[in-house]
């Protein structure tokens, strides 16, 4: 049964001519984003970020304002997104004595599209509900260029009816979404999709690894792999990043990391043992401890090709 909220559905119609739109977190994504809102319209009322420099352009090319606090943002927006990095940035941004996004907060929509632990999620939640303010899980797959262009995938999760009423702003960022139930079940899912794409991408990169020791013609590799059960979203999109080292980050191998760990703490919660994706994030970490983190997850191949970084 969904999970609703002791307040009534959040009463905003939402519409591009009046919604001011905030975004906490304007890095890769969530600058992305607030760039997609502007061109469908919405005023962006406000960005914020820890990285000043970057909020402060962003809303230079926006003409918006790069707020100095968090409060800030939630007084001057009526929805405000939140797209950052971890844990421990989600529980400041809505917890920091002082400065906070639920100060003032009543009847405002808070859109948290980071991919964070599930209890998280339900602990602002909570807290937002406590505050009278209205709150929505909603971790998306996809990458740069998606955000960009509104084609993102949205796992929403929380009350329903604030998901629907959410929807004018969902739809413009996203090729499709899907209300998954009750706070935390979105971001669950998520950890699942990016635990498998993980496995996926280093499954990937031993196979063209092993392939290049052989002598083997990758193009043909490649070719031969997406017409059989080798194929994958992964051969399309990191295949011949693997094959010629080309790392520009879509998605990094730190978050490659993190995002598996969320998944493995969950697998140890349902006393399950999940040997493949702990051998994922054992690549990963090391990426991370070689100081590659910050490349794309295709530079796994970086630890599988002979005569690169890993071996």
């Amino acid at each position: 049964m969904t999970k609703t909220s002791p307040h009534p559905p959040y009463p905003m119609f939402i519409n591009p001519a009046s919604t001011s739109i905030g975004v906490v977190g304007v890095g890769r994504m969530g600058a992305n984003m607030a760039r997609r809102l502007a061109d469908c319209g919405y005023p962006i009322g406000a960005v914020y970020d820890v990285a000043t420099d970057s909020a402060m352009s962003l809303a230079e090319e926006l003409q918006t304002t790069a707020a100095p606090n968090l409060v800030s943002v939630t007084t001057v927006c009526d929805v405000i997104i939140t797209v950052v990095s971890d844990d421990v940035a989600m529980k400041a941004i809505y917890t920091n004595p002082g400065d906070h996004l639920l100060m003032g907060s009543a009847g405002k929509l808070f859109i948290n599209c980071a991919t964070i632990t599930p209890k998280v999620h339900c602990d602002v939640m909570a807290l937002a509900t406590d505050s009278g303010a209205f709150m929505l899980e909603c971790p998306m797959a996809s990458s740069i260029t998606q955000a960009r262009e509104g084609t993102l995938y949205l796992m929403c999760a929380g009350n329903e009816a604030v998901y629907h009423e959410a929807l004018p702003v969902l739809n413009h960022l996203s090729a499709s979404t899907v209300y998954t139930g009750e706070a935390g079940t979105a971001s669950s899912l998520k950890a699942l999709v990016n635990m498998v794409m993980n496995m996926n991408t280093a499954a990937l990169a031993e196979g063209l690894g092993l392939a290049d020791a052989l002598g083997l013609d990758l193009d043909v590799v490649k070719q031969v792999f997406a017409q059989t059960g080798a194929n994958s979203r992964v051969l399309q999109t990191d295949g011949d990043d693997m094959q010629y080292r080309d790392h520009a980050v879509y998605f990094s191998s730190a978050h490659a990391a993190k995002d598996s760990g969320i998944a493995l703490e969950l697998g140890k919660q349902a006393g399950l043992t999940l040997p493949v994706a702990q051998a994922t994030l054992a690549q990963y970490q090391r990426l991370v401890s070689l100081g590659l983190g910050e490349l794309d997850k295709s530079a796994v191949a970086e630890l599988t090709f002979r005569d690169r970084h890993g071996t």
